[in-house]
């Protein structure tokens, strides 16, 4: 059994660590290629921090573990915006002055509501999956026309800029991408082990491993990144970290699932986890928006310190079901 433990824990460790090599090889390769810092900073960075959900939604698809990916997809978004969030306005209140995320709000609002539409009939069907999957190029390329029509004064533009590496030697850019991906491959294959290793040995299902452990682990990034960016105050960076994920991790992470191995969908799914997820985004909505015509908000420390709760109390009712179930 602990075998299976330290493969979720080095699965992880090395998950994280393999996922900013990835990103940072394939934004110091794409501006040697002449790409604009825009379009790597809104695609290109974007992808990356996904990666991990992605790669560990595709092995646990293609190992049969379809619930493993809805749950770390799911998991991913609530852990995102109440655990990320949360902890990053403790740290440092985050201020929302980009008009591109303003309006990246609602669609990522949009987006959720649709796939809960297609969840609805109890299963993820490799046609939902075509349809997500399509989806997200549509919002990759209309994402980019958005923040082309911003202009270069949105904040989140300049943040992007300065964060992005420039003079990259093209040589060092293609090894940490492919070295980043062959770890995040790796790592993903270990991860998904332990985690159904863990699941099939103390009688829980993959969904709720997906909830918990996977996607507490493949948020790491996104945790990091964000206090990262909020430490330089850089707040649009930080909360669009978290929205261009949760994206990514709707229509990417389950689209990829879908495809791969349609399954059913629990109906705690559709009743505990979808609804707190869309509760979460509509809050983060209105208070990124700061309740005003002028839409610019800040999330407060009180409010991270509730993000942080709820996501506690989320967790702790998954353990309390689970355990609840097992006795």
């Amino acid at each position: 059994m602990s075998w299976f433990f330290l493969g979720v824990l080095g699965g992880l460790l090395v998950l994280v660590w393999s996922a900013d090599r990835f990103v940072a090889g394939a934004a110091g390769l794409a501006r040697a290629l002449g790409v604009s810092t825009l379009i790597i900073g809104l695609t290109v960075v974007a992808f990356g921090t996904s990666a991990p959900e992605m790669l560990v939604s595709a092995v646990a698809a293609l190992q049969g573990n379809s619930g493993l990916a809805i749950g770390n997809a799911i998991g991913s978004n609530i852990a995102n915006m109440a655990l990320v969030l949360g902890v990053t306005a403790i740290i440092a209140p985050l201020a929302v002055h980009s008009n591109t995320l303003n309006r990246e709000f609602p669609l990522m609002l949009i987006v959720m509501v649709a796939a809960l539409g297609l969840l609805w009939n109890g299963m993820l069907s490799r046609m939902d999956g075509l349809l997500l999957l399509t989806g997200m190029v549509m919002v990759v390329l209309w994402t980019i026309h958005l923040a082309h029509t911003s202009g270069a004064r949105d904040p989140l533009i300049k943040e992007l800029a300065e964060e992005i590496p420039a003079h990259m030697p093209t040589g060092k850019a293609w090894w940490l991408l492919t070295s980043g991906l062959v770890l995040l491959l790796g790592s993903s294959k270990l991860l998904v082990w332990g985690a159904v290793g863990i699941a099939q040995y103390y009688g829980v299902s993959d969904l709720v491993i997906g909830l918990t452990i996977v996607a507490i682990g493949t948020s790491l990034p996104e945790l990091a990144a964000s206090i990262m960016a909020a430490r330089k105050n850089e707040h649009d960076i930080a909360v669009g970290n978290v929205v261009g994920s949760n994206l990514f991790n709707i229509m990417a992470v389950l689209g990829i699932a879908g495809t791969i191995a349609p399954t059913e969908v629990e109906e705690a799914v559709l009743y505990r986890d979808f609804p707190l997820m869309l509760a979460l985004s509509v809050v983060l909505y209105l208070v990124a928006r700061g309740f005003s015509r002028k839409g610019h908000g800040i999330i407060r420390r009180w409010a991270g310190l509730v993000l942080l709760a709820v996501f506690l109390a989320y967790q702790t009712s998954l353990f309390l079901s689970v355990k609840g179930t097992a006795g």
